[in-house]
């Protein structure tokens, strides 16, 4: 495992939210054990849903793409963002 994804790990274990922003299809289909599914097409609507401003996310999806899109809105709502890229980086 890369110290990169340790520090991950250790961000959720301590308390950040792990956030999977996949369609609820392929979450379904399997994801990473404790992560919140709101698919990036949603979640500018569903901010509510991520919780304090103050608690960390860590996002991720299937290849990166859609992780780094989710990454971007949820730093300009002033959130601190670990974005892990695909979900194999887990």
């Amino acid at each position: 495992m890369s110290t990169t994804a340790l520090h991950h790990r250790q961000l959720v274990e301590q308390g950040a939210l792990l956030l999977d922003v996949r369609t609820p299809a392929e979450f379904s289909e399997g994801h990473v054990p404790h992560a919140t599914n709101i698919p990036v097409q949603e979640l500018g609507a569903r901010l509510g849903e991520v919780g304090p401003k103050t608690r960390p996310v860590v996002v991720y999806c299937r290849s990166g793409g859609r992780s780094s899109s989710a990454a971007q809105l949820l730093k300009r709502e002033g959130y601190e963002v670990r974005d892990i890229g695909p979900m194999t980086a887990w």
